[in-house]
This record gives structure tokens, C-alpha cells and sequence, in this order.
């Protein structure tokens, strides 16, 4: 079983650990084991009575009143609360769950509920992308394996194209073809998925080129596909401050307006060039999409 130090059970709950330290302290609220050496940690089971714990004090639930109840008792609340207060935060600690224990029917089962109660667009506004980016820091910082990213990644991409493939052929009469594609390096390919999905689904054309595209490649298919706009997303912590260096360098290889979405884009200042847009959010790229 996965042990976890107290600051992976920060990253993972969202809650300082200082704020876990004094549950223990007052409460004797999930007390930590101990190794043979006396170092500090916590196991899997813990880390879910934990998640549970927050989900209840987050939708109203005092921590001395929790701090009463038996793991049975937290756990069956936290099930009964699924239509209440705060219904996001609780699907992102059931994803979170699910990832952790690479429980595959509950991720699905929550991510399903989620589009069937909320839609995509908005599933993936206010819980997947959230999400991804939770897992993507702990990947990071060694809280979590990258196969709990790969699991969650490839479970989300089988999803999205599900629903692609919900949508019909293209329809407008003004339609706009876009050339979608992710950079040289950029592996993380559920947002561009994504917004393949919106584009269809609001009647444009796109081509989809994937992950890693070679920069000597966008020129050629550009100059065969005529696409009215390129739209990429960036995404990878490894791509870091060289934001706008291959932001630049995807412009050298392309004459057509840019679109580029991703978590990099709300992190870093983009400098303001022709021909660019930058989309921080799904707002922002549903918003360009009702005026396009």
C-alpha cells in the first residue's frame, strides 16, 4: 500500500498541513503511522477518509461534528451530499479517489455522471481541467506515479471522443475550418480533443493533427488544407517560461491567425502579437466561438 507524507496529503486534499496537524492534535482526527524509524505517514485509506473529511466541511459539516462520526458514517454522508452544496468539489475528490486506488468503473462512473448532469463543455470547465491540473502538479512534485496521470489521461481522451463522435457532420453555413495540432513536445492532448468537440459541435471543420507536430510540417499541411485559423494548446509543466519562444516559433511555420489555449496560457504573461489570440479558459473559447 502507498505511503504518503504529510505534505503529498496537502497537495492531494487542498488543505494545509498545519489545518491536518491540528485535526490530530484537537480531534485525534486520522492520526498518522509510523515507521520503524518513527517518520511520519499516512496510507491510502487515510488519504480517502481525508477527502471525505473535506468534502463534508466544505459543504457545511463542522470538523468537532466530524471528528464524532466513525470512517462508515463520513463516507455514506459523502455519498448522500452527491446533489447538494458545492457538487463540483465533490466529483474532484471522487476522481481524485478513483485515480489514487486505479479504480477505472468509479472514475467513469463519475466522470459520467458529471456530463450527464452538467454536459461536457461545462464538465470539463469546472471539474476535468481543475482536475488535470491537480494531478499534473502532484506528478511533478513525486506526490502521485506518472501512471496515476496516464490512467486519469486516457480515461478522460476516451470520453472526449465519445462525445465527438456523438455530434454530427458539420452543418453552418458560414462554416470556419481550424487546423488543430500540439507542438513539438507537447504530449498532453485532452484539450485539444476538446476543443475538436466544441468546433464540431457549433458546426466548423477542423483537422486534427495530433500530439507533437513537427514545426516543419504545420507549413505544408496549411498550405493544403487552407484552414481559416491554427488552434493549439499548451500544456506540459516541462515547456515551462519558453511559453512565447515556441508560441513564436509556431508562427514562423504558419501565416493564419493563432488560437492557443491551455493552462500555460493563464499562467505566464503572452506578448501581444498579429494574428494571435490566446484563450485563458473554456469561457474564453466558447465566447470567441459565439462571435466567430
Amino acid at each position: 500500500m502507498r505511503k504518503f507524507s504529510i505534505s503529498d496529503i496537502e497537495g492531494l486534499i487542498g488543505i494545509k498541513a498545519h489545518t491536518i496537524r491540528a485535526w490530530e492534535v484537537r480531534y485525534n482526527l486520522v492520526p498518522p503511522k509510523r515507521t520503524a524509524t518513527n517518520i511520519r505517514f499516512y496510507n491510502e485509506e487515510d488519504l480517502r477518509t481525508l477527502l471525505n473529511i473535506v468534502a463534508l466541511n466544505e459543504n457545511g459539516y463542522k470538523i468537532s461534528k466530524i471528528a464524532r462520526m466513525d470512517r462508515a458514517v463520513i463516507s455514506d454522508l459523502v455519498g448522500q451530499l452527491k446533489n447538494e452544496l458545492n457538487p463540483e468539489s465533490l466529483q474532484m475528490i471522487g476522481l481524485c479517489k478513483a485515480t489514487i486506488a486505479f479504480d477505472e468503473p468509479e472514475f467513469v462512473k463519475v466522470m459520467n455522471t458529471c456530463i450527464v448532469e452538467m454536459g461536457l463543455t461545462k464538465t470539463m470547465d469546472l471539474v476535468i481541467f481543475p482536475f488535470m491540473k491537480k494531478i499534473g502538479m502532484l506528478w511533478q512534485t513525486g506526490s502521485i506515479d506518472p501512471a496515476h496521470e496516464h490512467f486519469a489521461s486516457n480515461l478522460i481522451r476516451e470520453r472526449i471522443i465519445i462525445e465527438i463522435n456523438k455530434v454530427g457532420q458539420p452543418k453552418r453555413s458560414k462554416m470556419k475550418k481550424f487546423l488543430l495540432f500540439l507542438p513539438e513536445a507537447e504530449m498532453h492532448e485532452n484539450g485539444l480533443l476538446f476543443a475538436r468537440y466544441l468546433l464540431k459541435s457549433r458546426g466548423h471543420d477542423s483537422l486534427y493533427l495530433g500530439l507533437e507536430t513537427p514545426y516543419s510540417d504545420l507549413k505544408k499541411v496549411a498550405d493544403s488544407y487552407r484552414p481559416d485559423f491554427a488552434f493549439t494548446v499548451l500544456t506540459s509543466l516541462n515547456l515551462g517560461k519558453n511559453v512565447n519562444k515556441i508560441i513564436g516559433k509556431v508562427m514562423d511555420h504558419l501565416n493564419v491567425p493563432l488560437l492557443v489555449a491551455g493552462s500555460l496560457i493563464s499562467e505566464f504573461d503572452i506578448l501581444v502579437q498579429d494574428r494571435l489570440t490566446p484563450l485563458k479558459n473554456v469561457r474564453d473559447m466558447t465566447d470567441f466561438l459565439e462571435y466567430l
